[in-house]
């Protein structure tokens, strides 16, 4: 995904060049566009799948009026990160190897890419807020009121996420101060060490959540124990087996996202300018890489979202029919 630091000349010690980190080329009369690379081709790739697979993502959820419950507006906008970050990726490719870099296009592309990752980022605690509310409150999960502070919430977070993304371009930036520079040009090593401190804390939150799921579905669980001699033998049998494959979906789910998030966020906090660019692509990789993962392992799981897309794929092989919609499916 990440073009090879080699194949663009970068200096090892002069710390990571852009955000991604971008090679600032020099400054002459006549700009050589440099030639296109493997690394060049897997960016534009990589960039075109994350945005296609959640554009179909976002749009099936907009487009289907039974797709209204909470969790179905935390996905969308989980979705519409995600595909913001594959735009930034596309748009990265193409002012390397397609136009002359400059100042604006880094603080674009940087602005872009914080925006959708922060935004990202607390979709995805939102999802389990979601998730433990859902289990907390069963009876009222789904409610009009429900939706409405899911809204709020959602408002709340773009908001905050494009505020944070336009730091850069409303001037919190290394192009002038090169010593001021964070392992990720053009982000000051502040203004990185703030972000990567508040995604930590957004990894902790959320990982609070999930224990706090556990210790629900562990009390449920035992409640259905108590009552297993009034279950059928192949009732308890399909409880207790449902239930194993939940916890074993929810470990993935959470080596998946401390996997993606936490080296990034260690990183913009103990690296400097002087630090390898290696080092920074190493740890940008899982984070833009989630933006892949996050559609296959939260939307496409969901069956009333995976029902819609076979229905408009296969129509004569689906009737319509409106089912509760479970947060335990996402």
């Amino acid at each position: 995904m990440i073009l090879n630091v080699s194949d663009l000349g970068w200096d090892e010690s002069s710390g990571a060049d852009s955000f991604f980190p971008l090679d600032q080329l020099e400054s002459s009369s006549t700009y050589e566009v440099p030639p296109l690379t493997v690394w060049g081709v897997a960016l534009c790739v990589s960039g075109t799948l994350i945005a296609t697979e959640n554009a179909i993502v976002v749009t099936t959820i907009l487009a289907t009026p039974s797709l209204r419950a909470p969790v179905f507006l935390l996905l969308a906008s989980l979705g519409l990160a995600d595909l913001l970050a594959g735009v930034a990726l596309i748009l990265h490719f193409l002012f390397l190897f397609c136009v002359e870099p400059s100042d604006w296009s880094e603080l674009l592309t940087s602005g872009l890419l914080v925006t959708s990752l922060t935004a990202s980022l607390c979709s995805l605690m939102g999802v389990a807020l979601d998730r433990y509310l859902s289990l907390s409150n069963a009876l009222t999960y789904g409610s009009s009121q429900s939706r409405h502070r899911a809204a709020i919430l959602l408002l709340l977070v773009w908001l905050g996420a494009c505020i944070i993304g336009a730091g850069p371009a409303m001037g919190w930036h290394c192009l002038g101060e090169p010593n001021s520079c964070s392992v990720a040009r053009p982000l000051t090593r502040t203004y990185l060490s703030l972000l990567c401190g508040g995604f930590l804390v957004v990894v902790m939150v959320t990982l609070q959540l999930y224990a706090g799921i556990c210790r629900v579905a562990r009390r449920h669980a035992h409640a259905i124990a108590t009552q297993r001699h009034f279950l059928p033998a192949n009732q308890s049998y399909s409880s207790k087996h449902s239930s194993g494959r939940g916890f074993s979906r929810l470990i993935l789910l959470l080596s998946v996202f401390v996997g993606c998030w936490m080296p990034f966020s260690l990183w913009g906090l103990l690296g400097d300018a002087s630090s390898p660019p290696l080092y920074t692509y190493a740890t940008l990789v899982p984070a833009a890489g989630s933006s892949l993962l996050n559609p296959i392992l939260y939307s496409l799981r969901n069956k009333d979202i995976r029902k819609v897309l076979l229905q408009a794929c296969c129509p004569h092989r689906f009737t319509h029919n409106t089912n509760t919609h479970y947060p335990a499916d996402v």
